[in-house]
């Protein structure tokens, strides 16, 4: 323990991260920005060859940044598990998606520590970030590591530290949003608050590594449950002809007890749509069921259909059909003024209108093109004043903020806000959620 402590404190350990995405990229750099030798790992060859040649495929990410520190041989790219016999701390931020059937897929985490295992030894601190259920970082890493041979707590140190990267926020980036750890015992807790606090402002330590795994969970099931009521009020308000948005907005300036949260046409991101349900899933391991858990992510996932449902009373009123009419996404990312698609409810209402038979183009400024659940690539549309002019309905799913909204307001035939976005214009063309 000591040893390694000793090295955290002279900047001489050597750091792993497996995971170069939204949370181990930003990481990564920002202990090489600090010093640290960084051994970044990623089975993706594509990712490794753009951080190589000094490029960067974060939005939160400078380039220049990244050219920095490769350029000073302080992050050093690989597809390689081998390079983990040179690092002193391996940090996991590898993706924890649902399965079908919404249970917990931990394979990546499996087919990480399968990986590194040969390759481990004494003095090294294993750190898990990736979202997942109590009893994981337990169960899949400390119990593994202790059953080929190793002491934990004193040949190896295991913790978990849950990541709360939020993709775009000007504000919280990996150095000033807190920093929660809990570690198998004390010596644990003590070596990762140790190596985080070299680049994050502030840490706070649990009591254990359950704890630290529950946080996360209580955090995005907060943002789930909270985003599906004012969904179901957003519907509600709908058919009793009121402007839910106006609601909101007037019960915001009440300065105690409430909390803004937003309708929209769906939730997406990695976490919010998938961390209530890895909460819900354990649950039911202790013979418990979480109604409210289950409840918002049925009201939340309905969304897409909802807005589909709207968008052909809407045409209906002007007598047309969904089928053959021709359709504008504006957005496709998940939220504003970002490149992110996972888990876009946008996805789901291009694939939905499509299969309704509807012609749909989408533009957004952040992403170029995506692929459609037919495997095809769908490339983003130009905005032009003839072009919007050309589509039946318009609907904004995405309000990015350099989105031209006068230009759309002043050309649309019809446009369905979803988001809020044209709150500034009155027009007769412009219907809200």
């Amino acid at each position: 323990m000591n040893k390694l402590l000793k090295k955290i404190r002279n900047r001489k350990a050597s750091i792993g991260v497996i995971g170069l995405g939204y949370v181990g990229l930003p990481l990564a750099v920002e202990y090489a920005l600090n010093g640290y030798k960084v051994y970044g790992i990623d089975l993706l060859e594509e990712k490794v060859k753009m951080l190589k040649s000094g490029k960067s495929y974060i939005i939160d990410v400078k380039k220049s940044n990244v050219k920095k520190v490769i350029k000073n041989k302080l992050l050093i790219p690989s597809t390689d598990f081998a390079v983990i016999k040179k690092v002193d701390i391996v940090i996991i931020a590898v993706p924890t998606p649902l399965r079908k059937s919404k249970d917990p897929d931990t394979s990546y985490i499996t087919n990480v520590v399968n990986s590194m295992k040969r390759y481990l030894h004494k003095d090294m601190l294993i750190v898990l970030e990736s979202t997942t259920y109590p009893g994981t970082t337990r169960e899949l890493i400390a119990d593994k590591i202790a059953d080929i041979g190793f002491t934990l707590s004193k040949d190896i140190f295991i913790a978990f530290s849950p990541e709360r990267v939020d993709p775009g926020n000007k504000e919280y980036n990996t150095k000033n949003t807190p920093k929660v750890v809990g570690g198998l015992a004390k010596k644990d807790t003590e070596i990762a608050c140790a190596i985080y606090s070299e680049v994050i402002e502030n840490i706070v330590k649990v009591n254990t590594l359950e704890e630290a795994e529950m946080v996360k969970l209580l955090e995005n099931t907060f943002r789930a449950v909270n985003i599906g009521l004012v969904n179901e009020l957003a519907i509600m308000c709908h058919r009793m002809d009121i402007d839910i948005w106006n609601v909101i907005n007037a019960a915001a300036t009440k300065p105690f007890g409430f909390m803004p949260f937003f309708p929209g046409p769906g939730i997406g991101g990695h976490c919010i749509p998938l961390d209530p349900m890895y909460l819900a899933w354990r649950a039911k391991m202790y013979d418990y069921y979480n109604r409210f858990i289950e409840l918002s992510s049925d009201v939340n996932s309905n969304m897409p259909r909802f807005i589909v449902g709207k968008v052909g009373e809407l045409l209906n009123k002007h007598k047309k059909s969904v089928n053959s009419s021709k359709i504008l996404l504006m957005g496709i990312a998940y939220k504003r003024d970002i490149d992110d698609l996972r888990e876009s409810p946008s996805l789901e209402i291009y694939k939905l209108l499509k299969e309704e038979g509807a012609v749909v183009d989408y533009t957004d400024t952040y992403v170029p093109y995506f692929i459609n659940s037919k495997k095809r690539k769908v490339v983003r549309k130009k905005v032009t004043k003839s072009m919007i002019k050309t589509y039946d309905i318009i609907i904004l799913l995405t309000n990015h903020s350099d989105f031209n909204y006068q230009l759309f307001a002043d050309n649309a035939k019809m446009i369905f806000d979803t988001r809020n976005g044209f709150k500034a214009f009155k027009y007769s063309n412009i219907i809200k959620l």
